[in-house]
């Protein structure tokens, strides 16, 4: 199915929903509808990968900060008997 296909078969199923509506709760689905469209908001600029790419920032090299993050392990792993 295309995505136009599934848009139409969608809107027939709202419709054959919505059809035994009074005419006033139709006017008011309506006014809704348009007021949703009216007051959407544009998405916010969404940030890649690329953008944070180098926001890393240190005056270690990298061989210290790895060694660093070693020194920092702790291994408290407890085993319970059976």
């Amino acid at each position: 199915m295309e995505t136009a296909d599934i848009n139409t078969s969608l809107i027939d199923s709202y419709y054959t929903l919505l059809k035994s509506l009074s005419p006033n709760n139709k006017l008011e689905l309506i006014a809704r509808l348009s007021n949703s469209m009216k007051t959407t908001k544009k998405k916010e600029k969404e940030i890649s990968l690329d953008t944070l790419y180098g926001s890393w920032e240190s005056d270690q090299t990298a061989d210290e900060l790895v060694a660093e993050l070693k020194a920092a392990r702790n291994f408290t792993r407890k085993r319970e008997e059976l």
